[in-house]
Formats: structure tokens, C-alpha cells, sequence
């Protein structure tokens, strides 16, 4: 399988529709790919709160739109990063208005799924209170791998991807708007959840800055030992890897850690 990580960079002087254009040139540049990635809140920036009401949309919004284009020109399963969404049930039913919501969109460029990010960062402030937490897992079926879906500060909260292993996850995508200062946990944590499900994890941060925060860039591919395959530097970057998705099942096999789960749900030795 390979993978193509576009590690964006954020300029708060770029407007959000150019910021658009541009990541659309970036995936039609990545035709004979699988699987392109875009990192969390490109689109506006993870921690440009003040922009993220002013910013929002549906999910058929100009994100989608623009990345359905470029998914079909290239011929890939899209990863778009995630979008501020502006939920239209908000209205009927008085639950959140704003989500930070993760778009999978397939080689057609019709959205195969679509996942709310459940933990939200910020503690008493920022993302924590101005958007609504989801409430649902998320995997994806590609013809070759299960997509497990996670968004940045998820990465911190292992039994969500206990979760995505007990639906089939094989491989774990994690767009990202992580800062520069808390880099170190980045890439441990990234490794950390590779090794305790024996999956792939696919890490996809931005660089530049989100209103005023420095960006960590350094996205990574880690396979199911915990070794690094790949890794990007601070600055915009595509990151393209190559790898064996049949070392899922030889890594359960010849060390099947799994089967030995004693609380919660146990999955299925493969």
C-alpha cells in the first residue's frame, strides 16, 4: 500500500479558498497513491478559534467539494483532514452547532465516511467549548485495509483505539494540528498506539502556524513493531511510503499479544 501524507503548512496571511486550491494541486499530484492524507483543520487552522464560526460548513461544503474533484482527478481514497462543521441537525434538535469533523472521500468522490472527533482540546477553553464532542467510532473499508479513524488529541486516549481494533482497524489515521512544544509526545504516543494494537498508524500533522502556534510538522508512518518507516521534517512536506499490510497478520501471529486481553472486549486473534 502506499500512502501519501501531505503535510500542509497553515500561513494565516493565505486565505482559506487558496489554502483550498493549493491542497487540491497537492492530491492531483499524488496520482498512483492508495491513500492520501491531509492534516486536522487545514482548511482555517486548529487553533484559530475566533475563525472557527465565521468558517464553518456542511459537509458537502467547499472542503468536500474541492477535495471530491481532486480524489476522482487522482483516482485515490482521500483522507481530507478534518473541517469545522456546521451540523444542520443543530437546528432541530438544539445539540452542538460546530464538530471537528473528519472526511473520508473515495476514488469516485462520493464521501465514504465521515467521523466526529470525540476528544476535544482546549480543557476549559477553545475546542473543548465551542464544538460538540462525537459520539460514534469510525472505520473505513478500502479494498486492501480497515481504516481506523482517530483526530490529534484522540491520540492520547488508548481505549479509543481499542475501539477501532474491535471493528477491524488495521491501519490508524490521525490528522493532526499538534504543536511544535509538545512534539516529544507526538511521536511516542504515535508509536505507543502501533505497538498496543499492532496496527499501522498514519500520523498527519500541519507545519506553519495556527494563530500564533507553532506546528510540530513531523508527521510519521509507524508500523505494527513501533518502528518508524517514515518521518517529515518541521516545514510542508509530502511524505509517501510504501508498505506491507500483511504485517498486520504476521505480527498478531507471531506475537499474539491480543488474544491475552483480560478486560473489556477481547478481538479476534487473526
Amino acid at each position: 500500500m502506499r500512502a501519501s501524507l501531505i503535510q500542509i503548512a497553515v500561513d494565516p496571511d493565505e486565505s482559506v479558498n487558496s489554502r483550498r486550491e493549493r491542497a487540491a494541486s497537492l492530491v492531483r499530484e499524488q496520482r498512483g497513491a492508495d491513500l492520501v492524507v491531509l492534516p486536522e483543520l487545514w482548511p482555517v487552522g486548529a487553533f484559530a478559534y475566533e475563525s472557527f464560526a465565521a468558517e464553518a460548513e456542511t459537509l458537502d461544503g467547499p472542503t468536500f467539494r474541492a477535495m471530491s474533484e481532486a480524489a476522482r482527478d487522482a483516482g485515490v481514497w482521500l483522507h481530507a483532514g478534518s473541517i469545522v462543521e456546521r451540523a444542520p441537525e443543530a437546528v432541530l434538535d438544539g445539540a452542538a452547532d460546530l464538530y471537528n469533523t473528519a472526511l473520508v472521500i473515495s476514488p469516485d468522490g462520493a464521501l465514504a465516511r465521515s467521523y466526529r472527533k470525540i476528544h476535544r482540546f482546549g480543557f476549559d477553553k477553545g475546542e473543548a467549548t465551542l464544538m460538540g464532542a462525537g459520539d460514534e467510532l469510525a472505520t473505513v473499508t478500502l479494498p486492501d485495509a480497515v481504516l481506523g479513524l482517530a483526530t490529534c488529541y484522540d491520540l492520547r486516549f488508548p481505549e479509543l483505539f481499542r475501539g477501532l481494533l474491535d471493528e477491524g482497524a488495521q491501519v490508524f489515521v490521525v490528522p493532526a494540528g499538534w504543536p511544535a512544544r509538545r512534539r516529544a509526545h507526538w511521536t511516542l504516543l504515535a508509536q505507543a498506539r502501533a505497538v498496543e494494537n499492532q496496527s499501522y498508524v498514519l500520523a498527519c500533522s500541519t507545519a506553519g502556524t495556527h494563530a500564533g502556534v507553532e506546528q510540530s510538522g513531523h508527521s510519521i508512518v509507524v508500523d505494527p513493531w513501533g518502528e518508524v518507516l517514515a518521518e517529515a521534517g518541521p516545514g510542508e512536506e509530502v511524505l509517501t511510503v510504501d508498505f506491507d499490510l500483511s504485517k498486520v497478520e504476521t505480527t498478531r501471529d507471531q506475537f499474539p499479544v491480543l488474544k491475552d486481553r483480560l478486560l473489556g472486549v477481547t478481538a479476534p486473534h487473526r
